[in-house]
């Protein structure tokens, strides 16, 4: 008997002495495949659980990753990256040819990653992608089980930073052809990260356990992370309750009572992403009706939205480039955004009775988001505008993330909400999402001029040039009225004080390796 409850208290105090992270999510991953991933539920945890050839610092600056060290050939177009002895979470080496399959699997378009188009700037991978080229030809090789060699399209100033993008990360080629699309199940995911998957509850909590075999093991603080699908409201309830050490979100009408009542906690920080609300091009009634996508663009109000609901200190979006973006200047400005609101909506009523519609003959329209209190305020919101100024009928359709993502990309929509935060700091991060046929092209566009554009600012060394270039591709993409920017984001965490080792970053990007918990 004593010698069992010897037993049980050395359990107590192990468990005690664990230093584990209780962080929300956005919301249930709706997977953990590298190649397959595209949502942030998804690339928050993947950041923990796998490490590319380039990371980020806590302050999201870019460094050394799986790759120690490389080198860029005088052109640009060619990397040799000279990887570290790393290892996978089974023990087994991290090799060069791990990346190469990583990215040939991404590009085979039976696969179907939506991400793909982050690779497009290697030789032949969007010939490959478009199923004009078997992987092999993709312009990435194997010199040796240490060293890897990357032959580029065009010099591509924002490829490492592209790099830190989870369709770029290695995935163990044995471990995915013998399990297939179980191969991240929690018994048979092999990862190369600061973390591994130990248990997905899904819709309940996803708990990863802190890697031996990360080569920086030792200046990883905590042992576990344990993620929670939780939607705001319910975050900060069970954050004050003491069950959440990190919050992804904060809601909205609650930050004045945690301004005056938790204020050390709240932690606000300027992001690289925009809000806004996309019209699907490729159907009735938005195809072809330049008049009607724009009738309801100007018919949007930004500035209560930024004021009333999210209040935050967003501020209106009327271009898809956010501001400040390194090496572009002021993103492009449309006229409406400066008329008065009176001319501005007598313009809106205008183009509505033109492209076909009146108080006899209002359009009828429906508007998806995924759950969200904050997207559903939003939506409840530009529902009323649209019918106060123009008489228009919406039915909000609310559906959960995997749901949403899949309407989305099958084109199943008329109006859907849509956020893009940016995977690196360069304008190519935004425009390069509406080329012909791209994977997160969800609003449909097919603009050869705008494709062009894209493609010749990809082959444009000078960066003054290169930005005048993305400029033009910018105002096309918002003069087609394709989509209605409504705000800049800013993130905004609850972060327990004795939570540390996080820095202020517009990626919002905060990797637990870096977070360390001394409860008191």
């Amino acid at each position: 008997m004593k010698k069992l409850l010897a037993l049980l208290l050395l359990a107590a105090l192990g468990a005690q002495a664990e230093s584990v992270l209780h962080r929300s999510n956005d919301d249930e991953p709706s997977t953990l495949d590298p190649q397959l991933a595209q949502g942030m539920p998804e690339m928050h945890i993947l950041r923990d659980m796998f490490l590319g050839l380039v990371d980020e610092a806590p302050d999201a600056s870019l460094i050394a990753g799986a790759a120690e060290r490389w080198e860029i050939s005088k052109d640009g177009l060619t990397y040799t990256f000279h990887l570290r002895d790393g290892k996978w979470s089974d023990g087994t080496a991290v090799t060069a040819q791990d990346f190469v399959y990583a990215w040939q699997r991404a590009l085979d378009p039976a696969v179907g990653s939506k991400y793909a188009f982050f690779l497009y700037p290697i030789k032949n991978a969007k010939t490959i992608n478009e199923g004009n080229a078997e992987v092999a030809a993709l312009g990435v090789e194997a010199i040796d089980a240490g060293t890897l060699k990357v032959q580029l399209e065009n010099p591509t100033p924002y490829f490492l930073g592209m790099l830190t993008n989870a369709v770029a990360y290695p995935v163990p080629k044995a471990v995915v052809e013998k399990h297939q699309k179980e191969w991240t199940r929690p018994e048979n995911i092999v990862s190369n990260g600061a973390f591994t998957l130990q248990e997905w509850q899904p819709q309940a909590r996803l708990v990863l356990a802190k890697a031996p075999h990360y080569f920086n093991a030792d200046q990883v603080s905590l042992d576990k992370v344990i993620y929670y699908p939780t939607q705001p409201n319910a975050a900060l309830q069970r954050y004050r309750a003491g069950e959440l050490d990190f919050t992804s979100d904060v809601p909205v009408e609650q930050l004045k009572w945690v301004r005056e009542n938790l204020p050390q906690e709240l932690h606000t920080h300027s992001q690289l992403g925009v809000f806004y609300y996309g019209f699907n091009l490729t159907k009735p009634p938005f195809k072809d009706n330049i008049k009607l996508r724009e009738a309801l663009t100007l018919a949007v109000e930004r500035e209560p939205i930024v004021k009333n609901i999210t209040g935050s200190g967003e501020e209106p979006a009327y271009s898809f480039v956010v501001p400040g973006v390194d090496n572009y200047g002021a993103s492009y400005r449309p006229a409406y955004a400066d008329m008065p609101r009176e001319e501005r909506i007598a313009r809106a009523k205008q183009l509505y009775a033109e492209a076909g519609y009146g108080k006899d003959n209002p359009l009828k329209v429906e508007l998806l988001y995924n759950t969200n209190e904050n997207n559903q305020k939003i939506s409840v919101a530009i529902a009323a505008m649209w019918k106060q100024t123009l008489g228009v009928k919406t039915e909000l359709i609310n559906k959960e993330w995997k749901t949403y993502l899949s309407d989305r990309r099958s084109y199943n929509t008329q109006v859907f909400r849509g956020s893009w935060l940016g995977d690196y700091n360069d304008a190519n991060t935004f425009l390069d999402l509406f080329v012909s046929g791209g994977g997160s092209n969800t609003v449909g566009l097919v603009d050869p001029e705008f494709d062009a554009l894209i493609a010749q600012a990809a082959q444009t060394q000078d960066m003054d040039k290169r930005s005048e270039i993305l400029h033009q591709a910018e105002k096309r993409l918002i003069d087609n009225f394709s989509l209605i920017p409504v705000y800049y984001f800013v993130s905004k965490h609850m972060v327990k004080p004795y939570v540390s080792g996080y820095e202020a970053n517009v990626m919002d990007h905060w990797q637990s390796k870096y977070l360390k918990v001394n409860r008191p």
